[in-house]
């Protein structure tokens, strides 16, 4: 006979706290907290509001009260982020310290202002992403649709503002603003990637930047491509080695290509078709394409041609 939930329900507790005991992962490092998810999402968001606040900011903003509006949002940006900072700094750190310890806070305040730093430089790499997609894509009505609208555009939003973090050697925090345009978008972008001005995504849904991977500018992407490394049995012993490919300037991939490895070069202005399987370095203004196998149409409607193929060639 089954047992009853409260029959069941010593033995179940026993057992998960067994496994706390057992694994110093479970509980995490009791005597520090990780950073918030959700604060750091709301971070995002606040940036999402002062980058382009006429299209994600709540409140009317025009020329004559930007200067207010701006400095508000900075400094409450600035007291998420140097909490967060700290508790990641803290939490990463092997020595017993705390996010309140003074040399953590005094590190989380130099990554914080050297980060909102650099938020006029971004805005305007971001400028470029959005005048490519417009380029780039006839669909497109207009410039404010890519920002407005383009999961692929929200994507390298995250990926620029989290690349400086990274840069800046931030534990969590790249990562966990990655993940979430991840889960958003289906576009997988590591923050530790390097990709250059004027980038653009077009449809964006499956594509995967790897870590080490360098992207030069002027670079267009479709669905589906993979940049990524030829194997990754090596574990942690491969960290910080160059394992995922160059993309030079001016280089167009189209959907469903992968390409593959650390020394993989992909030339100035080619052309990598649809599908292609690329392990090995390609020359400067290469195309590249894959021979499709035949597609063969057997007509079963039409009692005259029942027995007849066509064969098309795409």
């Amino acid at each position: 006979m089954s047992k009853q939930f409260n029959e069941a329900l010593p033995d179940i507790v026993n057992a998960i706290t067994h496994n706390y005991k057992d694994s110093d992962l479970l509980l995490g490092k009791s005597e520090k907290q990780l950073p918030s998810r959700g604060i750091i999402i709301d971070i995002i968001n606040d940036l999402k509001q002062l980058m382009f606040p006429g299209y994600f900011s709540s409140e009317h903003v025009d020329i004559n009260n930007a200067e207010y509006y701006t400095g508000q949002l900075l400094a409450n940006l600035h007291c998420k982020m140097k909490k967060q900072t700290a508790l990641a700094l803290a939490y990463d750190r092997k020595e017993s310290v705390t996010a309140n310890t003074p040399q953590i806070q005094r590190e989380a305040e130099e990554i914080c202002c050297a980060f909102l730093e650099k938020l006029p430089k971004i805005q305007e790499m971001l400028l470029l992403d959005v005048q490519a997609g417009y380029d780039g894509d006839p669909a497109a009505s207009s410039r404010e649709q890519i920002i407005f609208s383009y999961p692929g555009f929200y994507a390298v939003f995250v990926y620029r503002i989290a690349h400086e973090l990274y840069e800046m050697k931030v534990p969590f925090i790249p990562r966990i603003m990655t993940e979430h345009a991840h889960g958003k978008t289906g576009i997988d972008i590591n923050s530790g990637a390097t990709i250059g001005k004027y980038f653009f995504m077009d449809h964006g849904t499956g594509i995967v930047i790897g870590e080490t991977t360098i992207i030069g500018d002027y670079v267009k992407l479709y669905q589906g491509v993979t940049l990524g490394a030829l194997s990754t049995r090596g574990g942690q012993h491969l960290a910080g080695v160059k394992r995922h490919p160059t993309i030079e300037d001016r280089v167009t991939i189209y959907s469903n290509a992968t390409i593959l490895g650390g020394e993989t070069v992909i030339g100035k202005d080619s052309v990598i078709g649809g599908g292609a399987f690329i392990t090995s370095s390609i020359p400067e203004k290469t195309r590249v394409s894959v021979n499709p196998p035949d597609l063969s149409i057997k007509n079963d409607s039409i009692p005259d041609l029942s027995a007849t193929s066509y064969i098309y060639e795409i």
